[in-house]
């Protein structure tokens, strides 16, 4: 087995009639934490859509490698079963479905295994603590009526209950406030101290690097990744903005 549970090799990919990836390549290394950064517009989303398998985005040419396998024609459940992991930048409401129950059965399909359930209720207990989340969430339908902060947290719950081998957060800290971001941030470090997973953190904010070990940084404009080196890509960015790469 290589070095990289992910790579991503010359993928392009269309939504409609527009190409909107032009040939984004992207390596993340077992246990490593990257960053995804770019202008709005620019492909982020479709990036990490793409390599979970959303049925919305046409890949006409490349490849997706996960955990050693060829996972580029497979759909998004059987990449979740491997151990793949999106958070919506938009979490959807899911009427009819708990949260608890949500979790309980992605859990069963990822697994393959009947949830213990009061090992599972008290497991789901103290990662709601940790996230500072009302046990009474868990009885609710996924999403309904939840602000943006407590969807957010949702999704971190999903995290650390599924412990997944990547994840690709999209915007996890977008709409938050300082406080929502802190704990949701703190979630993000348990998952990497927890599972010792890989991460692709996809932002336009660096509040929520703070608190993270960064591996890699990467830029994408127009489609591709323009760019890719250490977490002092952040601090350019930070200084500078993208007008280097747009222009080129």
């Amino acid at each position: 087995m290589g070095k990289n549970i992910l790579t991503v090799s010359n993928l392009r990919v269309n939504a409609g009639d527009k190409e909107i990836l032009t040939g984004a390549c992207l390596e993340v290394g077992y246990g490593e934490t990257h960053v995804l950064m770019g202008p709005n517009g620019t492909g982020k989303s479709t990036l990490g859509l793409a390599i979970m398998g959303s049925p919305k985005y046409e890949i006409t040419k490349g490849s997706i490698l996960f955990d050693g396998v060829d996972i580029t024609e497979e759909p998004a459940n059987e990449r979740a079963k491997r151990g793949l992991f999106l958070s919506f930048q938009n979490p959807p409401e899911v009427p009819g479905v708990t949260l608890l129950s949500f979790i309980k059965s992605a859990l069963e399909q990822i697994t393959g295994n009947r949830v213990k359930l009061w090992e599972y209720r008290k497991k789901l207990k103290e990662t709601m603590d940790l996230l500072g989340m009302d046990e009474n969430y868990a009885e609710r339908d996924l999403n309904v009526g939840f602000s943006g902060g407590e969807k957010k947290k949702a999704e971190i719950l999903q995290l650390l209950m599924l412990e997944p081998k990547l994840a690709i957060l999209d915007e996890t800290d977008s709409g938050l406030d300082v406080d929502a971001v802190r704990i949701v941030s703190s979630g993000i470090s348990e998952y990497q101290r927890r599972c010792n997973g890989s991460l692709l953190v996809i932002t336009h904010s660096m509040g929520i690097l703070d608190s993270l070990h960064v591996d890699r940084s990467h830029v994408m404009v127009e489609g591709s990744i323009v760019k890719s080196g250490g977490s002092e890509l952040i601090d350019e960015i930070n200084a500078n903005g993208y007008s280097k790469w747009e222009t080129e």
